[in-house]
């Protein structure tokens, strides 16, 4: 006779798991930071920005530039996001959606 376990996901989705799991905001905040390091790394290599220029145009460290591009590091505020998208000459842009 074959055990077959029952898997109590399957048919659920993804975030329902990680709501389940009670890491859904740890994994959505460090999925929008990955995403927001990205696109600072793409922009500052399409205008050839060194970290050490970008660094210079926030007024920061270069230390605290890379907090900011560190993927995994979430901790960031909204005034650092402000100084780098000033220093690319773009602007971010946050909302609230429904969930």
């Amino acid at each position: 006779m074959e055990c077959i376990m029952a898997n109590r996901h399957i048919g659920s989705d993804f975030d329902e798991f990680l709501a389940e799991e009670a890491i859904l905001e740890e994994a959505t905040a460090t999925a929008m930071k990955r995403v927001i390091a990205w696109q600072i790394e793409q922009e500052m290599k399409a205008q050839h920005i060194t970290k050490s220029a970008m660094a210079t145009r926030m007024k920061t460290s270069r230390a605290a530039l890379n907090r900011l591009l560190d993927e995994t590091d979430t901790s960031l505020t909204l005034t650092t996001l402000a100084s780098a998208a000033t220093a690319l000459g773009k602007k971010f842009r946050f909302e609230l959606l429904a969930a």
